[in-house]
């Protein structure tokens, strides 16, 4: 049978200053993009900053219109990232099912992955979203890979392509400002670079948390060794999804993911320069 990964996709939309912008004084008070992100499924949507739908200008329904075209490229890689290790270890589901592929069609949900964060950008109603797994079979992965490794690779993949892809944004900032092709803070350019990055660096941490259905759950699962991982499976498993609930609504899930996430962005901003 095929086995899905840890459900891909749960994305979390606000407008925040990330306060870690340096070198650069074109950076300092720049408007962050929406940091969004992340990958389960089903995937839980936070609450959204956008305003109600009536009180929207052209500006916000331009910016919420970037963050959500930089979402799907950016979750198109990650559920790519999952089926791609999946065929490098040996197992051919995902690529012939088209799953590995830039195109967010074959990706999407029309209500999960369209409808629902498209009203939680532009309004403040929280919603619940969700896209299509990426299958796997860990009973293709090549002889010399054991089924504890394949999870782990597998897995670990969304999350890692991220932290590339950010660094990719991060490259193309740096080449935007020694260009000189940025000359205010409102420029179109300069936020879509850093929406990138941020959108990135959101979804890959808080997919590496251990909590079901996440991808770090399935990492800490199967990278824990002897019977620890199915001590994690009995513990967590049964209540992760109620344990990631509690923990959005509470807004403790903040005080997990924003320390690691603004280091993470203060080193890429420094490369800046």
């Amino acid at each position: 049978m095929d086995f899905s990964t840890r459900p891909s996709n749960v994305r979390v939309c606000q407008f925040h200053h990330s306060g870690t912008g340096a070198g650069k004084k074109i950076l300092e008070g720049a408007p962050t993009a929406c940091q969004t992100g992340l990958c389960y499924h089903p995937g839980l949507f936070g609450w959204a900053t956008g305003g109600r739908l009536g009180n929207l200008s052209p500006e916000h329904i331009a910016q919420g219109l970037m963050i959500y075209v930089v979402l799907l490229f950016s979750l198109s890689v990650h559920e790519s990232a999952h089926g791609w290790m999946a065929w490098k270890l040996g197992d051919e589901t995902a690529m012939r099912l088209g799953r590995v592929s830039l195109n967010p069609i074959v990706h999407i949900d029309p209500i999960g992955t369209l409808l629902f964060p498209l009203i939680q950008i532009f309004t403040s109603v929280p919603l619940l979203g969700w896209a299509k797994p990426t299958p796997y079979n860990p009973a293709n992965f090549r002889r010399d890979v054991s089924m504890r490794t394949g999870h782990v690779l597998v897995a670990a993949a969304g999350p890692v392509s991220n932290f590339l892809l950010a660094l990719l944004f991060t490259g193309v900032l740096v080449a935007l400002m020694r260009s000189g092709l940025v000359q205010s803070r409102d420029s179109f350019l300069l936020n879509l670079a850093m929406l990138g990055i941020e959108l990135n660096v959101l979804l890959a941490v808080f997919n590496l948390i251990p909590i079901p259905p996440l991808d770090g759950s399935k990492v800490a699962s199967f990278g824990l060794r002897g019977d620890l991982g199915d001590k994690y499976d009995r513990v967590v498993g049964p209540y992760g999804f109620v344990i990631l609930m509690l923990l959005l609504m509470s807004g403790a899930l903040g005080y997990i993911v924003r320390p690691i996430e603004s280091l993470i962005l203060t080193v890429l901003y420094t490369l800046v320069g």
